[in-house]
């Protein structure tokens, strides 16, 4: 099965929009597995709109850019490959991609053997220029189209969320489906988003996940989406926390060949990884916040192995204290049972409790912890 777990890998669009090339990308390879992400579970590159000639070929065929890649786009995928990782590419179901290049509408299974050739992995297929035809029968052509082509090829439907595509996704042969709009590099875009698919996360399971967007951590205000200064440090802690908890895709953004030791550090954290690919794939569950934060919020989810994770998430401008009675978990303090906890930042045992948990957490942070359940008498 493809997606038992959601995918993670890198995406061009975020940092370098239409400024790709054969070049960027088989440096990006070669820092993916120099700089350990491939190692922690980056598997996919994926190169988003752009790639092409403006127009299909006298035989109606997708063209890669001759000047961006001059050795075609297999020569790409190879090296890719040859760097074990996976190779994704990107198109559109209308009649254009977003930034106005060739779309595959009624030329699904043409380009889907176009991609089988090249050696795609994994195919992004936006929703751009896009008729009056309903998108549920859209994404159906080209999922049995990839079906078709006689290759393996993850399917990311990035319909940004229209027709409540969480409630068909799987049902047309998604692997993962953006059920949001453009995520940007300000935490204004993290909190928005988030907020939006809280009540969705049901929908995601083994096989097909709710992607949320791809990260911005390290952008720093730089890239296509860049936007002024872009996120605190700790504000990207949240971002990638959260999306973990979530089950979230964890697309890279940003420049990886440039990217500093902090966020490397943070992409590269084992723990928060390890909850994001959780093999039970379970939502989290949202509980009450005992001091009556509006805005803060508490979210706790089952892991495989008889493990749980506990996150609290401070969006607000201010360090608040966040509290959480165990009541609301359903553990009763005279169960004779405790939480031993872990944090996911620091590694760190942070001791057992079994009535509740109050701590400060700062303006936009996070604290994330990894629970057992212990008998204490």
């Amino acid at each position: 099965m493809l997606a038992k777990t959601p995918p993670m890998g890198w995406n061009s669009w975020n940092t370098f929009g239409e400024n790709i090339s054969e070049d960027l990308i088989k440096e990006i390879a070669d820092t993916m597995v120099d700089k350990g992400l491939l190692a922690a579970g980056y598997e996919y590159l994926v190169i988003d709109d752009c790639w092409s000639e403006k127009e299909r070929d006298e035989n109606g065929m997708l063209v890669a850019d001759h000047n961006k890649f001059p050795h075609g786009m297999k020569a790409v995928a190879d090296y890719v490959h040859s760097k074990g990782l996976k190779f994704g590419m990107y198109s559109c179901c209308g009649v254009k991609t977003c930034a106005g290049y060739p779309g595959s509408m009624n030329h699904e299974f043409d380009d889907a053997r176009y991609f089988a050739e090249v050696g795609v992995d994994f195919l992004k297929y936006d929703n751009c220029y896009h008729p009056v035809q309903s998108g549920v029968v859209s994404y159906n052509t080209m999922s049995m189209a990839l079906k078709a082509s006689g290759r393996e090829i993850l399917f990311s439907m990035c319909n940004w969320g229209k027709e409540e595509v969480w409630k068909w996704a799987r049902s047309v042969g998604g692997h993962m489906y953006r059920s949001t709009g453009d995520i940007f590099d300000d935490f204004a875009h993290v909190r928005s988003l988030s907020e939006s698919q809280k009540a969705n996360l049901c929908c995601s399971a083994p096989g097909c996940f709710n992607d949320i967007d791809m990260l911005i951590c390290g952008m720093n205000g730089k890239g296509n989406v860049g936007l002024e200064h872009g996120c605190t440090p700790e504000q990207y802690k949240y971002h990638f926390a959260l999306w973990s908890m979530f089950a979230s895709p964890l697309m890279i953004g940003c420049d990886v060949r440039t990217v500093d030791d902090e966020t490397l550090a943070l992409l590269k954290n084992a723990a928060l990884i390890r909850i994001n690919q959780d093999e039970e794939a379970r939502p989290p569950m949202f509980c009450h916040e005992v001091h009556g934060s509006k805005e803060a919020f508490i979210c706790f989810k089952h892991l495989s192995n008889n493990e749980y994770a506990l996150g609290f998430f401070n969006p607000m401008e201010k360090a608040t204290n966040l509290m959480i009675s165990f009541t609301e978990l359903g553990l009763n303090h005279l169960s004779g049972f405790a939480f031993e906890l872990t944090d996911c930042f620091t590694g760190e045992n942070a001791g057992r409790e079994n009535e509740f948990i109050d701590l400060k957490v700062g303006a936009g942070d996070c604290k994330v912890y990894i629970a057992k359940l212990v008998k204490v008498k």
